[in-house]
C-alpha cells in the first residue's frame, strides 16, 4: 500500500448546491498522483488527479469513446492503449476505479468486466497498484449521499476542482473516483482502513 505524506490544512467549506452537502473532504495529502477510471466498453471515463499539497488538483479528464460499429474486441485494445498513453505522459502513482456493479443483464455484466480487465491490465503492467470503491462510497465521499444522482457528481467535482466547465457524466464518474482514493489514502495514513487493493 501507498503510504501517502499528510500535513494539517484549513479543510474545505461545504457546498450546498443542488440540495447536498459533500461529506467532510479535508484533503491531506501532500503528492500523490491518481489515475482513476470508470470503465465502460463505449465511453470511459478518465481523470488524472494530482493531490498537489492538500488541494486536489485535475491534470486529465475525459471519456475515450469508442463507435458502435466497432467490435468489442477493438473496444478493449483501444481502452488499453489510451491509457497506457495517459500513464506514460501523466506517470501516476497508483490507479483507482469502480467496483463491480449489479447489472441485471449477464451479458452487461460480462461486457463491463472486460473492459473493466483492460483498463486493469494497462495500470498493472506499468507497475501501478490498483485499487477499487463501491459507487455507493464514491457518491457518499464526494457528494455526501451514497444515492446522489450523476448531475450532483459532476457538479461537485467541478465545485471541488475549481474547473471552469462541468465534466461530462463518465469523466465526471472519473474525477470522484480520483477524489474518493485520495481522501481514502489520506484515511489510511491515519491508521483508519481505506481502500481495497485488488
Amino acid at each position: 500500500m501507498l503510504t501517502p505524506k499528510v500535513r494539517q490544512s484549513d479543510g474545505l467549506v461545504p457546498w450546498r448546491a443542488f440540495g447536498v452537502e459533500p461529506a467532510a473532504v479535508d484533503f491531506k495529502i501532500t503528492t500523490m498522483r491518481v489515475l482513476a477510471i470508470d470503465a465502460s466498453l463505449r465511453n470511459t471515463g478518465v481523470a488524472i488527479v494530482d493531490a498537489n499539497n492538500g488541494k486536489p488538483q485535475s491534470l486529465y479528464f475525459g471519456t475515450i469513446h469508442n463507435a458502435s460499429s466497432m467490435r468489442s474486441s477493438s473496444c478493449l485494445v483501444a481502452i488499453r492503449d489510451r491509457l497506457i498513453e495517459l500513464i506514460r505522459e501523466h506517470e501516476p502513482d497508483c490507479c483507482a476505479l469502480e467496483s463491480v456493479i449489479y447489472v441485471q443483464s449477464y451479458k452487461t455484466a460480462i461486457v463491463l468486466g472486460a473492459a473493466r480487465g483492460a483498463a486493469i491490465l494497462a495500470a498493472a503492467e506499468n507497475g501501478l497498484p490498483v485499487f477499487e470503491y463501491s459507487p455507493r462510497r464514491i457518491k457518499q465521499s464526494t457528494v455526501g449521499r451514497g444515492a446522489a444522482g450523476k448531475n450532483q457528481v459532476a457538479f461537485m467535482v467541478r465545485a471541488l476542482l475549481g474547473l471552469t466547465e462541468t465534466p461530462d457524466a463518465d469523466a465526471a464518474d472519473a474525477l470522484a473516483i480520483a477524489l474518493t482514493h485520495l481522501r481514502a489514502q489520506e484515511m489510511a495514513g491515519l491508521g483508519i482502513a481505506g481502500a481495497t487493493q485488488i
